[in-house]
């Protein structure tokens, strides 16, 4: 009776709450809205209810859809705190102290994820002194979703700087938020979205996955209810079995005070077991080791710092347990209770359980009790034990990979982005690689993908995406070295490809023993110099170290010459630049001696390298103690000569063949399906812009966009006159007919397009496609005039050319109309085959013109082209015709 009577009452209350109007967890007391641009807010209610939001006394009212779902729109507001906000439906929500300022969205791994209480040993005055009320953080619980974006959070609060809840705010953005607040005087919020050891691709929407086939394969299939219960079941089957405890420390109580130590050995921490004589051993060791305290901390609480151990620790002082943590990652922090400690000697335990690699004490790390301003010294020989020894692991199956939710592509997108969406903000801050660094050759694509999936959802392609580099980890290899942390952040560095970018580097900031350096103020910093010049327009703010312009080989030396020097590039510490190293042909690397020559460039040499082709710099998981600066104290981001920034003077820069995409006539579908397309994979096209047409006089803003992206915008002429006269050309005005147009009549249309194309992209060199590929006026052939106009020009043939054959005044293409996708791959494989240069000439890309080809075809032409890259030179047309002008010199 009674479970009938509170299942009445459930229903009841339920029906109640169902008819209130209920806010996002984001739209609450605190919150930070986004100044200067117009305001949403949101929110459910019941089906065809009256909303109300009244805000400065004005209302505004919307009713709910079938769906309870409502959204009001607010004017912009200036930046400003302290207002309140109400909204009435059934019921009446007050949302108090709200600020108007910048909002930024910080994403990505554990390294965003570490808060203050972590790095207060650090900063203890940075937190003492927080005072910031109007800094506010917004931090997502983790939470998956392999199905469809959210709409709101489970929970979640805005909370304020000040000492204590700045403890939970994470570390690299509170630094971050800080120094803008300081320099601006505005409300920052910070809306921390990250998760710890997960990868790029779980971030990315699956819209974002529109060019990715088997990705987009990836999340339907997992949004198969039983097919994720099967994988999450074969995780259970195959999961390690947990060795049953037989632990003798615990039978026989190792910690306690009354066990008198026999067998035991000594041990040095800090220090790994398999360093001291503890080879391939999985288990449990214990560590005992006994310590005088001062009389003065006697009844007074006492703070212990045990480094980093490996993997998981319980840690007894006399007796009794203090604490203990489970995995490897968290630094040891543990706090003696008052009256625990005795005068005289006490007895301090440690029982460390690894299962896998190296176990025990992670060096560099600080291992000491204080109390009383003084500090007592634990680190030095201690004695241990074997406990217990795990049988050996079964080998894994590598194909059974374990199913986890949150390293699903879009699971995280859904849950933990897609909420966020109704909200305007200021820019991104990304700081995430670590999960990837073993396929640095993937994140190539997936970061622009990543990028340009935020930027179009957020709608607005000019939004400030900041990326922090990884920092410098791992052992120091004192050899030049293939690195794939090297290549995770030169795939970083391509971030740099699209327009409103920035990469922090990092590269001095690491710590070789952990993969979670404690310095994020400096990160936190060096963001913020470049929000500052990328976001809020302060154009001489400088934001980023050196970065490679150019190489030339002068006999056998190879100078260097860099952008973003400042005053000039420098040593830090005033010593000999290290971490440059140099080869030649054989790409075998030796390190190379850097001498500074004036402000913008180096010289190298080795004496063991006299005919030197290429160069690397910080080329290393762990380039330790770089002192490679500009004037501005900011470190040179790694690079190198030997991968994409390949030999000028090799043909194809030394790839198998060239393949330039071209798109003719101006068109909308350039730029609605071809340029996202282009910039989802990094890839650059060159686009023949006829100037009276719609799309181009319309669309100025966009070709400019596509420009600043990296694009080519070429000419096209004014009008695209064609020759009337041939068969099938009857569809050409009189006006424009070719054959009627006298010499200097093309010449001042192609000039006056040049002037049109100028004033969109600003460049000066530029090239030229034929329209229809005709080349003939009245007088006769005006190609001979063009050479003083253009560094090429496209004709249409469906020839391919080696590069000793091009002539740049009159390069072949193949016009391309209804092929598909294979065959538009085969010609590429054609070219492979035979070292030649490819031209592609599209049309329509998913209609608007005749001559078509589908998005699919031409999305898998894109994907074979992004998959071969290494050995496909894939450029524009200007800049293969110049690099084919480089190679003939």
């Amino acid at each position: 009776m009674r479970s009938i009577q509170f299942l009445l009452l459930l229903i009841f209350f339920s029906g109640y709450t169902v008819g209130q109007v209920r806010l996002p967890k984001l739209v609450a007391d605190n919150m930070v809205l986004q100044r200067d641009q117009p305001i949403t807010i949101w929110g459910w209610s019941a089906p065809k209810e009256k909303v109300t939001v009244t805000f400065k006394n004005k209302s505004r009212s919307v009713v709910t859809g079938a769906d309870g779902k409502w959204e009001i729109q607010l004017p912009a507001q200036p930046a400003g705190t302290g207002f309140e906000m109400l909204i009435i439906g059934k019921n009446q929500i007050r949302i108090k102290n709200i600020a108007f300022g910048d909002v930024w969205l910080c994403n990505g791994q554990s390294n965003m994820v570490i808060n203050m209480e972590r790095v207060k040993e650090r900063f203890p005055d940075d937190i003492a002194s927080a005072s910031y009320p109007d800094i506010r953080n917004f931090f997502i619980q983790t939470i998956t979703d392999l199905n469809a974006p959210q709409a709101d959070f489970p929970n979640g609060e805005w909370k304020m700087a000040n000492s204590k809840d700045v403890l939970s705010f994470g570390a690299v953005s509170y630094f971050f938020a800080r120094d803008l607040y300081d320099h601006y005087k505005v409300p920052i919020g910070i809306i921390n979205s990250s998760v710890g050891g997960t990868p790029i691709e779980a971030w990315i929407s699956e819209d974002g996955y529109r060019d990715f086939a088997d990705i987009q394969k990836v999340i339907n299939q997992n949004k198969d209810t039983a097919y994720v219960q099967a994988r999450k079941q074969n995780n259970l089957n195959n999961a390690p079995k947990q060795p049953k405890s037989t632990d003798l420390g615990q039978t026989e109580h190792w910690e306690s005070l009354d066990y008198q130590p026999k067998g035991w050995r000594n041990f040095n921490i800090p220090g790994y077991w398999e360093d001291q004589g503890l080879k391939n051993l999985n288990g449990v060791v214990w560590f005992r080791r006994e310590f005088e305290v001062p009389e003065s901390w006697i009844g007074k609480p006492v703070k212990l710092y045990m480094g980093r151990i490996v993997d998981a620790d319980q840690m007894f002082v006399n007796g009794k347990s203090i604490g203990n943590v489970t995995y490897q990652y968290p630094p040891r922090r543990y706090e003696i209770p008052a009256g625990l400690l005795k005068a005289g000697k006490n007895t301090f335990a440690i029982r460390v359980t690894n299962t896998g690699g190296k176990g025990g004490f992670v060096p560099d790390k600080p291992y000491f009790m204080t109390a009383n301003d003084q500090q007592i010294d634990l680190k030095g020989t201690w004695q241990y034990k074997v406990g217990q020894v795990f049988p050996p692991m079964k080998i894994a199956d590598p194909s059974n990979i374990p199913f986890v939710a949150q390293n699903q592509p879009a699971s995280l997108y859904n849950a933990m982005i897609a909420p966020v969406l109704p909200m305007k903000l200021k820019g991104f801050l990304w700081y995430q690689g670590e999960s990837n660094v073993d396929e640095p050759d993937a994140y190539n694509v997936l970061l622009p993908a990543l990028i340009n999936d935020r930027r179009r959802l957020w709608n607005d392609e000019n939004l400030p995406f900041l990326v922090v580099q990884l920092p410098n980890f791992q052992d120091i290899d004192f050899t030049p070295a293939e690195s794939n942390m090297a290549l995770l952040r030169e795939a970083q560095n391509k971030a740099l490809t699209l327009k409103n970018t920035a990469v922090t580097v990092t590269l001095d900031l690491g710590e070789w023993n952990d993969i979670h350096p404690l310095n994020k103020k400096d990160i936190g910093k060096r963001l913020a110099l470049s929000a500052r010049n990328l976001a809020y327009g302060e154009k001489n703010v400088i934001h980023s170290g050196p970065t490679l312009k150019s190489q030339s080989i002068e006999g056998d030396k190879i100078i260097l010459t860099f952008d973003n020097v400042a005053d000039g590039i420098k040593s830090m510490d005033g010593e000999a630049l290290r971490w440059f190293s140099m080869a030649d042909d054989d790409q075998k690397f030796v390190w190379a001696n850097a001498k500074i020559l004036g402000k913008d460039q180096i010289e190298l040499s080795s004496e063991s390298v006299k005919t030197p082709k290429y160069i690397r710099y910080a080329w290393q998981d762990n380039p330790e103690g770089i002192n490679f600066y500009n004037s501005a104290n900011l470190p040179a981001s790694p690079f190198r000569t030997d991968g994409e920034q390949l030999d000028e003077t090799k043909p194809w820069k030394g790839k198998k063949c060239a393949v330039v995409l071209t798109y003719d006539d101006a068109l909308n579908v350039h730029l609605d399906n071809v340029v996202p397309a282009l910039d989802s994979l990094s890839l650059k096209g060159s686009f023949y812009l006829t100037a009276s047409s719609d799309a181009a006089r319309n669309r100025i803003k966009d070709w400019r966009a596509a420009a600043a992206n990296g694009h080519e915008l070429g000419n096209h002429t004014v009008y695209h006159p064609c020759d009337a006269t041939g068969p099938g050309m009857s569809w050409v005005k009189p006006e424009y007919d070719l054959s009627k147009y006298s010499l200097a009549r093309i010449q001042d249309e192609i000039r006056m397009c040049n002037a049109f194309l100028k004033s969109i992209d600003g460049q000066s060199k530029r090239t030229f496609a034929f329209t229809c590929g005709h080349k003939k006026v009245a007088e006769g052939e005006f190609i001979q005039t063009l050479s003083d106009e253009f560094i090429a020009s496209r004709a249409v043939r469906h020839e391919m050319h080696s590069i000793e054959e091009q002539n740049l005044m009159d390069i072949d293409c193949y016009a391309m109309a209804g092929e598909t996708g294979e065959e538009l791959i085969e010609l590429v494989k054609e070219a492979q085959q035979n070292g030649k240069l490819l031209v592609f000439l599209f049309h329509g890309v998913g209609g608007e013109h005749a001559l078509n080809v589908s998005n699919e075809a031409h999305s898998k032409l894109l994907h074979y082209l992004k998959e071969h890259e290494k050995d496909i030179y894939i450029d524009t047309m200007r800049n293969v015709a110049e690099h084919i002008q480089n190679v003939k010199k």
